[in-house]
Formats: C-alpha cells, structure tokens, sequence
C-alpha cells in the first residue's frame, strides 16, 4: 500500500507540474503575440479551448492574465465581440527580470544629481538617447542589410533577440498606408511609466535607423496592451514630419485603450511609451 500511495502522489505531483507548463505556455503565447482569444491560443498551441479556457480561469485566478473585451475597429458584426485574454503587470512582471526598481532608483539618482527641475529630466533624456545609441549601433547594420520593404521586419527581429517580442505587419485600417511595428514585451516598462524619456529616445533611433517620420499609437508604459508604432510606407525623412493622421492600432495587434495618444517621434516619451 505504501508504495501505491508514493506512486499515485507522483503521478499527481507529474500531472501538476505538467499543467504549470502549459498555463506558462499560453501566458509566454500572450507575451508574445499580445491580448489573444481563446481560439487564437487553442489555434497557437495545439489544444483544445476546453483547455484552454481552464487554464486562463487558472491564470485569471492567479492575477496573471486579465479579460478584455476586443476592440473592434470598422464595422461590427452582430453580437458580441469575443473577449481577449492580456497579460497583468504581475503576469509581465514573472517574464521581467527584477532590475525596474534598481533602474527607476538610478534614473532618479541622475536627475536629483542634475538639480532636479530642467536640468535634471535633460540629464535623463541624455542618459536615455546614449543607452539607445548603443542599441541602434547593433540594430543598424541588420536594418540596412534589409531591402527598403523588408527593414521594419528585420528591426523587429532585432528588438524580439532583445526581449521585447516585437513584430511588423501591415496597418490594415483605413489611412495612409504603412506598417505597424509592435512591442509584445516591454522590459522596462515600469521604469518607463516614471522616465518616459525611456521611450521617447526609442522612438528616435526608430525613426533614425528606418529614415523616416513614425508615430507612436499605443504603449505599454502608458497601459496598452502592446506597444505599437506607425510607420508610413512612403514618406518625408527624419526631421519633416508628415501631418498626416495614422491608423489606430489594428485588433489584435494592439490592446490599447481609448486613452491612447499618437504621438511623433519626438513627442512619444511626453504620454509614456
């Protein structure tokens, strides 16, 4: 008897740590891909939506993955939209190594440092475009390989090697015609809700390193589901900026919310991105 009762607690403890690799699994999926259906993970993963609805119920529970109701952009169908699933801070958080707190307490240490006021937030913002500099350096030689088409897929190659899970595709709403570039992950999205000097640089180099204007539509730092730039398919080069007005970010590229600023390259810190 005892050793059926060590072979059936086994069996449970196996069957246990099976079902936390597989609720990892749909969470890393919306990291990934952002704010997803049910469908759309059953559909990624190779399971049933039974399973995965008990999983997000698990996740839900456990204030990893929270549900929204889908933006619809254009015309609605009859009933309602399907519900989507998005990552929690706390869910982003078990992907994020624990350094926001460090990065936040250092950032803030320079402004104080410069006198707080100004001259303390330019101290951050020179701070920021040096640590993207570094960045862009790495990224440019992979861009520039590209064809001219192909450069927003390729930076988003180069941003996913670095932890940010990012994609390119075209923007499918009615506008002028471009590309989005996503941010699925944002590593430091907390020390970029208190310095969004963070994400304003990014934005630069993103507009430097694609040499052309882009605007932000929606960001993590900010709330959104995904952080998410518009990249024009023909436009004026750095520093002429094109008044034309962006599509919104496409569903479900974007989990972004109706507070959501667009913003120019040079503006997109100021609401965080």
């Amino acid at each position: 008897m005892k050793n059926v009762g060590g072979a059936a607690q086994g069996a449970a403890e196996e069957q246990t740590t099976g079902e936390r690799r597989t609720r990892t699994r749909v969470a890393r999926s919306i990291l990934n891909h952002g704010p997803s259906t049910a469908a759309d993970l059953a559909e990624r993963l190779g399971l049933t939506q039974a399973a995965v609805r008990r999983h997000l119920d698990a996740l839900v529970a456990e204030n990893v993955v929270e549900p929204r109701e889908q933006r619809v952009y254009g015309h609605r169908g009859r009933g309602r939209p399907a519900k989507v699933f998005a990552l929690t801070d706390c869910g982003r958080d078990s992907f994020d190594q624990a350094y926001d707190q460090l990065a936040a307490d250092a950032l803030r240490w320079i402004a104080q440092s410069a006198g707080d006021g100004e001259d303390g937030q330019a101290a951050v913002t020179a701070f920021a475009r040096a640590r993207v500099a570094a960045q862009a350096e790495r990224y440019r030689a992979i861009v520039d390989a590209a064809a001219p088409e192909d450069r927003a897929k390729a930076l988003a190659r180069a941003l996913s090697a670095d932890g940010y899970a990012a994609t390119a595709r075209s923007a499918s709403t009615p506008g002028p015609a471009g590309e989005q570039l996503c941010q699925h992950h944002c590593p430091v999205a907390h020390t970029a809700e208190q310095f969004p000097q963070l994400c304003e640089a990014e934005a630069e180099v993103f507009s430097r390193l694609l040499g052309t204007h882009v605007q932000r539509l929606a960001t993590i730092a900010h709330g959104d589901g995904v952080c998410t730039t518009f990249i024009p398919e023909t436009g004026p080069r750095t520093g002429q900026a094109d008044q034309a007005e962006p599509p919104r970010p496409a569903a479900p590229a974007s989990g972004a919310t109706d507070h959501a600023p667009s913003a120019t390259a040079s503006t997109s810190g100021r609401n965080p991105a």
